[in-house]
């Protein structure tokens, strides 16, 4: 298995091409739904086939090429619902796995999951239901009858650390589940800058107005298949005013005095953190 701080390279093909098999000691992703396949220490199966690390199903198994980690190939292939498990190995929780993967391989896992949700709703054209095919040197699947190319979707969502002073603008999502504050965040709309998409968001969410919107970092966030874009920004003026549709509640909150907060997993927390950082002697 590659070490858990391992790097690894992002390819679109397998160096033999499309169709070249996968090499004997390539390492397998398996991947159902949101879940992946891990064993002890955050294993993965090795091995040339689906087949071979006990994977064998009656439905046929595309595999996804995904990179190469440790100078290794990696692949990721879909489990279906009715094939067992190889031993030692479990289906671990995407969200829950980050602490076990570390941050390069759980974006890898990542990686994984949304190139199999890509490759299991992109089998047939989306303008005249032929079956697609790859299309050669880049990813995305091709229509051979009518030439539509679909490309792996990625959405574009900012996300936003407001702060007025020593204090920081934090709000709880209505499908948050527990009584966790984080940044305002939201989808970039069509014809939009990021900024313009900041300002948008936090106005639309909270009412206030914003300056020295500033990008700060980005990570890729598989659930299903967004790229998070984090800022920070100068509250520029307006009262807290919560949409109350998206919005439980939102409120100023002194660095030292915070209330729960997201997980390490998420970048809502490293701007957070980076923010206290700057605050606290």
């Amino acid at each position: 298995m590659p070490a858990p701080d391992d790097d690894w390279e992002i390819l679109v093909t397998p160096p033999g091409g499309h169709d070249a098999l996968p090499a004997a000691d390539s390492w397998w992703w398996g991947v159902q739904g949101s879940r992946v396949l891990v064993g002890p220490g955050g294993a993965v199966p090795e091995g040339p086939s689906p087949s071979a690390i006990g994977l064998d199903s009656d439905r046929e198994l595309s595999p996804v090429f995904l990179g190469r980690s440790a100078g290794r190939e990696c692949w990721a292939v879909e489990i279906g619902r009715d094939v067992g498990v190889p031993d030692g190995f479990e289906l671990g929780d995407l969200r829950a796995l980050h602490p076990l993967l570390g941050e390069r391989r759980w974006a890898l896992a990542g990686r994984a999951v949304q190139l199999v949700d890509w490759m299991a709703t992109h089998r047939f054209c989306g303008r005249c239901a032929t079956p697609t095919e790859p299309s050669p040197g880049e990813r995305a699947r091709r229509c051979p009858a009518c030439g539509l190319l679909a490309f792996p979707r990625l959405a574009p969502a900012v996300i936003t650390l407001v702060e007025r002073g020593d204090e920081a603008l934090l709000a709880q999502g209505r499908n948050f589940g527990v009584p966790m504050y984080s940044c305002l965040a939201g989808f970039v709309e069509p014809g939009e800058t990021l900024e313009e998409a900041v300002a948008r968001e936090v106005r639309e969410e909270v009412g206030v107005e914003l300056a020295d919107i500033a990008y700060q970092g980005s990570q890729p966030w598989p659930f299903p298949h967004s790229l998070m874009v984090g800022f920070r920004a100068r509250w520029a003026g307006g009262d807290i005013a919560i949409d109350e549709s998206e919005i439980a509640d939102a409120a100023w909150f002194p660095v030292d005095a915070l209330p729960m907060i997201p997980p390490g997993v998420s970048i809502a927390r490293r701007l957070i953190d980076a923010w206290v950082a700057e605050h606290r002697p």
